[in-house]
């Protein structure tokens, strides 16, 4: 997606958030000036503030602004990106609500919804407005715990590969993935999630997860990046209760939401649980007949 669009995203959804009320927008600066640009010269309501953190060009910027958010006491987050920027959100802020709006390359965790719409969602639900008891609903994490004391999350898979390496941004190879632990195996979707999905299906509701074990057994075409189709095979499948932990044996490379960011030694483990302690994600359609059922529009 190009900066020109994303930036339309942002105007649209600024729009929406003025249209509800809001009173403060927090933006961030970033190189691409995708935020900072789209609304230089919209007539809103809202003020809009820009925060400022050291920048490195990576995952870690986005650690840092909601960082700079959390400061400002934002509690309420709208993100552009697919499953690995939303993983970099998580990681800084878990007990947050977050409209995820889909424009990655793996968007399993985001929503396809009208950035309009998202807006005034958002607004909303920063106003206190929105029962989140009952308009929203807690994510699905992983929660890893590594031998060496180093500890990380995931929102939807945890995958380990052999003979691959760290910071790898090459399409998946099927014949190095071992295993993959899934939050949801959406048939939908494109990444690790299908892989599961096209054998046990698991939804965002499911309070389960997904364990897939690849060897000899079921194969078929499953889309491991968009429009990349690979032949995979299944040995085996199993339900994964919350809480319930898996144990993820080096040698290899963790790949967590599609971002290979962990090397497995031989003798480090990675202890995995599935958790619904995530961000809080509104139901757009339901808030929105529920904003109207009690005034809160127009």
């Amino acid at each position: 997606m190009t900066h020109e669009a994303k930036r339309d995203i942002v105007a649209r959804v600024a729009a929406g958030a003025d249209a509800v009320g809001v009173t403060d927008i927090y933006i961030a600066r970033e190189p691409f000036r995708i935020s900072t640009l789209a609304l230089q010269h919209m007539e809103l309501k809202a003020r809009v503030h820009v925060v400022d953190h050291a920048l490195a060009n990576d995952a870690g910027d986005t650690e840092r602004a909601m960082a700079a958010y959390l400061e400002a006491g934002c509690e309420t987050v709208v993100s552009l990106g697919g499953d690995g920027t939303n993983r970099a959100i998580v990681r800084s802020a878990s007990n947050i609500n977050l409209i995820a709006l889909s424009t990655g390359t793996n968007n399993v965790f985001p929503q396809l919804l009208e950035p309009t719409i998202a807006g005034m969602v958002a607004g909303l639900a920063a106003a206190g407005r929105l029962p989140r008891d009952q308009l929203a609903r807690r994510a699905k994490i992983l929660r890893l715990k590594f031998s060496d004391g180093r500890t990380d999350v995931g929102l939807i898979d945890a995958a380990l590969l052999r003979n691959d390496y760290v910071g790898n941004l090459l399409p998946f190879d099927a014949d190095r993935i071992v295993r993959v632990l899934l939050t949801r195996a959406e048939p939908d979707s494109v990444g690790m999630s299908p892989i599961g999905g096209f054998v046990d299906p698991v939804g965002v509701v499911d309070d389960w997860g997904l364990l897939v074990e690849m060897g000899p057994g079921r194969e078929f075409l499953a889309p491991l990046s968009p429009g990349h189709f690979r032949q995979v095979s299944v040995r085996s499948h199993t339900r994964i209760p919350f809480g319930s932990p898996v144990v993820f044996d080096g040698p290899g490379v963790l790949a967590l939401d599609g971002d290979r960011d962990h090397k497995l030694d031989d003798g480090l483990t990675a202890r995995i649980t599935i958790e619904r302690d995530g961000p809080w994600s509104f139901d757009a359609g339901a808030s929105m007949r529920h904003a109207v059922r009690h005034g809160m529009i127009g």
